[in-house]
């Protein structure tokens, strides 16, 4: 916060605000609001998890399937989820969904229908909003914050950073210890994240996995970088970019020039490589944390 003297209820709100997202879109809860409408096929929404999911399937829209929600039982098989996929309840609802044609991440989130708060989804799609929820929590936090106590605002949750007001922040873009880092600038408004092969990660050794999924292949992405930091407007769409960079390896460096967004990638050697202007765009200044 900018003003100090309002952090104390600014974080209050906050905890209350993420436990709230906790509830209904943890698939690590068995009483979360989307475990509970992924055993019933569906059902309606409560508004928070409506915008979350709106916010994922946007995300898979603009991605072209690479950051989807819809890798659900692919993580829990890896072990980067609950033990197992949610049970879904046999009823006459979920007897009458069709069949996907296809199984695969990158294309069965297609068959989600939400209308508004009603959801429909078609049987054996298990959601995981995990690669969008944060970015997402992050920006509508952002927000609130800004305007219930009228100051500039950083929410910065596990690497997603999102901002509101016009006060720029000054943030060190690091992923690990000796990684390579760079002190940047962020403009009020804007938002940062930062995608990394070198956290969350499962197994001993060179035998570990990280959690960064390819929809297309349900396997962990070849890691071609080691984090990637994409800015842009907001924090879902900076995740967005710096997700699928990930998934695309060296394929994203044309993708990201393309979208504009100014990214910095380090390469699996510890090389960096920079695009679109960063670190100091000329229009907007950018910032980074640490990687989710």
């Amino acid at each position: 916060m900018a003003d100090p003297s309002v952090l104390g209820p600014a974080l209050a709100r906050l905890t209350g605000f993420l436990d709230r997202v906790d509830e209904a879109a943890s698939r690590f809860r068995p009483d979360s609001e989307i475990n509970r409408l992924q055993r019933a096929g569906g059902g309606d929404l409560s508004p928070l998890l409506a915008r979350l999911l709106a916010a994922a399937l946007d995300a898979a829209e603009r991605s072209h399937g690479d950051v989807v929600p819809t890798l659900g039982s692919e993580l829990s098989r890896l072990g980067f989820g609950p033990a197992c996929a949610p049970t879904e309840e046999v009823t006459h609802a979920s007897l009458e969904r069709p069949l996907v044609p296809t199984l695969i991440p990158a294309t069965s989130w297609r068959h989600i229908e939400l209308d508004g708060r009603t959801l429909r989804l078609p049987r054996g799609v298990a959601l995981d909003l995990g690669a969008t929820a944060k970015a997402a929590a992050a920006d509508i936090a952002a927000r609130d914050l800004h305007e219930a106590f009228d100051t500039s605002v950083l929410v910065s949750l596990g690497g997603d950073i999102a901002t509101a007001g016009n006060e720029r922040w000054e943030v060190l873009v690091q992923d690990l210890p000796d990684d390579p880092a760079s002190q940047v600038s962020l403009t009020g408004g804007w938002a940062l994240a930062t995608s990394s092969t070198q956290k969350r990660r499962r197994g001993l050794g060179a035998a570990s996995a990280h959690h960064i999924l390819d929809p297309w292949t349900s396997l962990p992405a070849p890691a071609a970088w080691r984090s990637v930091s994409v800015a842009a407007p907001d924090c879902v769409s900076a995740n967005m970019a710096s997700t699928a960079a990930v998934v695309r390896g060296p394929g994203a460096v044309g993708w990201l020039r393309g979208l504009g967004y100014p990214a910095r990638l380090v390469r699996a050697d510890g090389g960096v490589l920079e695009l679109n202007g960063w670190p100091a765009e000329p229009e907007h200044h950018l910032a980074a944390g640490a990687a989710r």
